[in-house]
């Protein structure tokens, strides 16, 4: 099954890496790109496009971390909690099972 994984992932980064090429050759026509503050110099219209597309990829990464380290930090307190609760109980339990020892003595 992981072969077959690996197979599949391999076809698509080729098939990726394939497209990108294509589309790096159909549009090299230089474009300069105007950023409200900063103008920058002419370059391929493909590689502008390239970098917006591996730009919004690492802010999506960057969003998916944080959002995964914030559901792990509760998850940390929510078991830190239980294990409070946890304890709890079981010192509830042996007071409790205490007290009827005695009061059948």
């Amino acid at each position: 099954m992981r072969l077959l994984l690996r197979l599949v992932l391999l076809v698509v980064l080729i098939a990726v890496f394939t497209v990108g090429v294509l589309f790096t050759l159909q549009n090299d026509t230089a474009v300069p790109l105007d950023l409200l503050f900063v103008q920058l110099d002419a370059q391929w219209l493909a590689l502008w496009m390239l970098l917006a597309f591996a730009l919004g990829g690492v802010f999506g990464l960057l969003a998916g971390l944080l959002s995964l380290w914030r559901v792990k930090r509760e998850r940390y307190t929510l078991n830190r909690q239980l294990q409070a609760a946890n304890k709890e109980l079981e010192k509830l339990r042996a007071g409790n099972a205490g007290k009827a020892v005695t009061a059948k003595a």
